[in-house]
């Protein structure tokens, strides 16, 4: 491949990676054109992108977008996976992809300036996502104001049930007697 050529596959590459913080390196050798044909399509619908280009490429295209820490995971065959909300997710559906096309492998992870390597990827993927991650934030607020609100209301509760105790105990106290002297007269 000339350079001016690699030069343009790798602006363009650049221009498609435009705002990505993280990303996926994925070996794809060994996987046949219909098992990647449908890797591919299961990943599109969940707006994760694909890319196979040389190395050479994509390092020139990583390095102009930033990506200096991702350029240095670009080892052997690889494809770049990015989109979704996170590199979490991408990792996900691709170890969810590679059970079924045992060819696909995850080599490596890049994360807001946080590199993963081949062994680190399952505990990547056990992160929580953008929206689990807030999910876990809001349960963490609720959760003290919660347990303040029982604990304001709490007592309150108690004390209403002593008093309606209290008046029932009253209250019938004088039921009883109304009745016995209205039967005495």
């Amino acid at each position: 491949m000339s350079k001016p050529v690699k030069e343009l596959l790798a602006k363009e590459l650049a221009k498609r990676l435009e705002g990505v913080t993280s990303l996926a390196m994925v070996n794809f050798m060994g996987v046949d054109a219909v098992s990647a044909n449908g890797i591919r399509s299961r990943l599109m619908k969940k707006n994760i992108r694909l890319r196979v280009v040389k190395n050479s490429v994509a390092r020139t295209a990583l390095r102009s977008v930033g990506l200096e820490g991702a350029a240095d995971l670009l080892e052997g065959p690889c494809a770049i996976a990015y989109g979704a909300d996170s590199v979490v997710t991408v990792v996900r559906e691709l170890l969810d992809a590679g059970k079924d096309s045992p060819n696909l492998i995850v080599k490596a992870a890049y994360m807001e300036g946080e590199a993963f390597g081949a062994d680190e990827i399952q505990r990547l993927s056990k992160f929580p996502n953008r929206d689990e991650a807030i999910a876990q934030v809001v349960t963490a607020v609720l959760s003290s104001g919660r347990n303040l609100a029982a604990c304001l209301v709490g007592p309150g509760a108690k004390l209403a049930s002593i008093l309606k105790t209290i008046e029932e105990k009253q209250g019938g106290d004088s039921k009883e007697g109304g009745a016995s002297q209205g039967a005495a007269a």
